[in-house]
């Protein structure tokens, strides 16, 4: 089978769902995401993304979110790569003295949408209304460019970001795509606009890939796949829907996604969809960059996972 892994934004909670979602599916089918014919991710999923590519499995990425040991394999790997709480940055104080206006970080996107709306997303024209951010991305793009070092892997990877002067997506990876080393496609595709600061490849500075779509599944439009397997940290599945300060934001974001695999069903590949339950969403709150939940995350995600994997069937999925 020809497989396709999608991994979306989410922050540091969503990098603790990934990794619950893909040590079950690896527990419960014996299928390894490392192993996917091709991988896209966009933020959160860009660096969990990087890290299957560089072969870290998905149960060393469960340890190493909720702090457990690794494998002796990746014990190694693991120590370059540095904690995960520094890859979101939560140690490094924001730059700059915050005195004086801050300008907006996109005004060519506001231009833009101004000549033709129709070209630019909703999430793009807010995140450019936004100030930039003060968080450097270099804690992110540091420890994937001490395991990898300049380049591309050699499977495939496909990483989502956004160019901030016009709002266009940037896929990173494909043959037509500006080159880039992985590190720092990693950190544009995570640069979250307001928190982290844009960053610059090439001359071009480009921000958070969710600006355009949390999880970018219809870059997968036109490709041969037999299955796709969708990892969608900030939606919610259709029987989670409850009252909450982010429901009609995860609502949004479950229809965005449910355009952009209905296409690809049509043409009958099989969709694993897994989504926030109740039960994930109580564990992950708000604060999508508080990483101090990330145990309990984990092991939320790995049992609702589990379940539905059981549900739907889906244990032997790759027979």
């Amino acid at each position: 089978m020809r497989v396709a892994l999608v991994l979306g934004a989410g922050g540091a909670t969503g990098h603790a769902f990934h990794a619950g979602v893909l040590s079950t599916l690896a527990e419960r089918t014996g299928w390894d995401a490392r192993t996917a014919d091709l991988i896209v991710g966009t933020s959160a999923g860009s660096g969990v993304g990087a890290i299957l590519r560089v072969g870290l499995s998905p149960q060393d990425l469960a340890a190493r979110a909720t702090g457990e040991p690794v494998s002796t394999d990746a014990a190694k790997l693991v120590s370059k790569l540095g904690a995960p709480a520094t890859a979101f940055a939560l140690d490094e104080q924001p730059t700059g003295s915050g005195a004086g206006p801050r300008r907006i970080a996109g005004p060519g996107v506001l231009s833009n949408a101004m000549r033709r709306p129709w070209t630019v997303r909703a999430g793009a024209v807010a995140a450019a209304m936004l100030p930039p951010g003060r968080r450097s991305t270099q804690p992110i793009s540091r420890g994937i460019k001490a395991v990898h070092g300049p380049g591309w892997p050699d499977q495939p990877l496909w990483l989502c970001a956004v160019r901030s002067d016009d709002a266009r997506r940037v896929v990173f990876g494909r043959d037509e795509s500006p080159q880039a080393d992985l590190g720092d496609a990693v950190a544009a595709s995570c640069a979250i606009p307001g928190y982290f600061e844009p960053v610059e490849i090439d001359g071009v500075t480009y921000i958070d890939g969710g600006a355009h779509s949390p999880t970018n599944a219809d870059v997968l439009n036109g490709e041969s796949f037999d299955a796709i397997v969708v990892s969608s940290p900030m939606s919610v599945a259709r029987n989670a829907v409850r009252p909450a300060a982010d429901m009609a934001m995860r609502l949004m974001f479950h229809r965005f996604l449910s355009v952009e695999l209905a296409a690809l069903r049509r043409r009958g590949t099989k969709v694993l969809t897994f989504e926030p339950t109740v039960e994930d969403l109580s564990v992950m709150g708000i604060n999508a960059m508080d990483w101090t939940r990330r145990p309990r995350v984990v092991r939320q995600v790995r049992e609702s996972a589990a379940k539905r994997i059981d549900a739907k069937g889906w244990s032997r999925w790759t027979g």
